[in-house]
């Protein structure tokens, strides 16, 4: 299948095809690539940074620290793609997802591949922000949120976020957003903040926590 670029920037590149792509074929080619994810039939390809894996693995770390201390059934699993919506051919690859072992039992695709349909199944997921920032503030508040993942964490430790997502001046922030009924209720930290999460009341973390050096 032919590709050709649509739009690039520092950090992802979309790519249109002569036909766009279905979630199943998709995950059979790339599946296994975690460097693309599918929006609306569109391969993105999101080419992380050192810096942003290095974020993106603090985090995970922290989580994980998180969890253990709460003693809950959760993991973070190593790949994992999330398809929201069954009418809709996209299919997520947040940079954190954890996962509630409890109900894999009921992911029709669990078994095959690390593939969740179901938003039960998922109680948090993060995303450290790129220059593709718009995606992250925008479109995947809406997403999870109607997905019903009880929390979504955004880390834009570059402060790369447009003014009205992360106010002036710009700066590092990590915005803890927690589903209310439809919609996230958000609330942001700057550097030296403690991030406070009703998911893992025992969490201890900082922007600060996770930079890289």
């Amino acid at each position: 299948m032919r590709e050709y670029f649509t739009s690039l920037n520092a950090s992802a590149m979309t790519y249109t095809l002569t036909q766009p792509l279905a979630v199943d074929q998709f995950i059979a080619q790339y599946g296994d690539d975690c460097r693309y994810e599918l929006a609306d039939g569109e391969l993105i390809n999101m080419e992380p940074t050192g810096p942003h894996e290095t974020v993106s693995g603090k985090l995970a770390m922290q989580i994980s620290i998180g969890i253990t201390a709460a003693q809950y059934p959760w993991f973070i699993p190593r790949a994992c793609l999330i398809q929201p919506f069954a009418d809709v051919a996209t299919a997520r690859r947040p940079d954190v997802v954890v996962l509630d072992e409890t109900f894999l039992g009921n992911e029709p695709l669990w078994q095959r591949e690390p593939v969740i349909t179901l938003g039960r199944s998922i109680k948090l997921v993060a995303e450290v922000v790129s220059t593709n920032w718009e995606t992250d503030y925008a479109r995947k508040v809406e997403e999870y949120a109607l997905f019903g993942i009880p929390e979504y964490w955004i880390i834009d430790y570059r402060g790369l976020g447009g003014v009205r997502f992360i106010g002036k001046p710009k700066q590092p922030t990590f915005t803890v957003c927690q589903l209310e009924g439809e919609e996230y209720r958000q609330q942001q930290y700057r550097l030296g903040e403690a991030i406070e999460s009703k998911l893992l009341p025992h969490l201890q973390l900082r922007l600060d926590d996770i930079l890289p050096c």
